[in-house]
């Protein structure tokens, strides 16, 4: 399932809007960590796409069919910039320069590729068994499952 964005900041509400309307028909429950979490990471990546780029863009979510106790979510923004990504570090008074930050902290796996048209970031979050030995394995902390990012090309953040 896709939503065409606009390159208008108006769009991150309506982008957030749609991601929660479409995890409720997924069994996903609104306040799960699973459902927050990916809600914080499409306004995040759509901000990028949006302020970033001045360009539109497709947000595209991919939900299991049936939710299980172990399941992995898909979250792609692809805009039409070519402009590589290139993380930014931001110094404490800094009102911005996080985003790629807090998709490194928590999604599970994310990165980014070019595109014929522009370039496309993702990020996955899994949701993992409850059991003791699956919890060890997932971190078990503020971070999803595995923790690390997956960087494919270079690090990503668009300026």
């Amino acid at each position: 399932m896709q939503l065409e964005i606009r390159p208008d900041p108006a769009e991150v509400g309506r982008a957030r809007r749609w991601a929660r309307s479409r995890l409720a028909g997924s069994g996903i429950q609104a306040d799960e960590p699973l459902a927050e979490t990916l809600i914080l990471l499409v306004s995040e990546l759509v901000t990028n796409a949006v302020v970033h780029t001045g360009r539109p863009a497709v947000l595209r979510l991919s939900l299991p069919h049936a939710v299980t106790e172990e399941i992995t979510v898909r979250l792609e923004v692809a805009d039409r910039s070519g402009r590589a990504p290139v993380p930014r570090c931001a110094d404490d008074d800094a009102t911005g320069g996080r985003g790629l930050a807090l998709v490194d902290g928590l999604a599970d796996r994310w990165g980014w590729s070019v595109e014929s048209t522009g370039k496309r970031i993702w990020c996955e979050l899994d949701r993992c068994s409850k059991s003791p030995e699956v919890t060890a394995g997932c971190g078990g902390g503020a971070v999803a499952c595995g923790g690390g990012a997956s960087v494919e090309g270079l690090a990503y953040e668009a300026v």
